[in-house]
């Protein structure tokens, strides 16, 4: 098959996964902001890093605060999950306005969301001005998750549900099934 070059250049790069990155500043509500632009940096120590353009309200409060919360939302909160990444959170309490629940992180005291299965307090070790974003690198101070989630030691994935951002198409999507795990052709090499 041939291949087309795609121009201007464009990241092509999918599936994203889809996070509501939450934060504070002292005296401020807390906001939400949805981020497909995100994902691991480093396992060891723990790190993950988002992009936020610098004209979002978010921007300005991670790069005061240093700290951002990390919400892995499920499928039937889209609707929601879309709002904040639409709406600004200089106009609306996205909290309220969603009917997210808000817990203190125990490590940072950023907020974070109930709902979410699957949290993360991230304390910023860099920040990146790249062009169009900034990326936020994070070392995750703490992780939390829903109880029902964990077993055995390891997160049931499968059940949380998550969601991806297709960016080519501009559509959300769920992930599927498994179709194998991590050294499935070791035996073959």
């Amino acid at each position: 098959m041939s291949k087309k070059r795609v121009e201007p250049e464009v990241s092509l790069f999918y599936p994203a996964p889809v996070v509501l990155v939450t934060c504070a500043r002292e005296g401020e509500k807390p906001n939400i902001i949805t981020i497909a632009w995100t994902g691991v940096a480093c396992s060891e120590p723990p790190m993950v890093g988002v992009a936020i353009r610098p004209g979002r309200y978010s921007h300005d409060i991670v790069a005061a605060s240093r700290e951002f919360g990390v919400n892995f939302p499920s499928r039937e909160d889209l609707e929601k999950v879309d709002f904040c990444g639409v709406a600004s959170g200089k106009k609306v309490d996205k909290f309220e306005r969603c009917g997210f629940t808000p817990f203190e992180g125990e490590a940072t005291g950023v907020p974070l969301i109930k709902e979410c299965p699957v949290n993360l307090e991230c304390v910023v070790t860099h920040a990146l001005d790249l062009g169009s974003h900034t990326y936020f690198l994070g070392k995750v101070v703490a992780a939390h998750v829903d109880e029902d989630l964990w077993q055995d030691g390891a997160l049931k994935v499968w059940d949380a549900f998550p969601l991806v951002y297709l960016p080519p198409t501009a559509e959300y999507a769920s992930l599927g099934k498994a179709l194998g795990r991590y050294c499935l052709s070791k035996g073959r090499i």
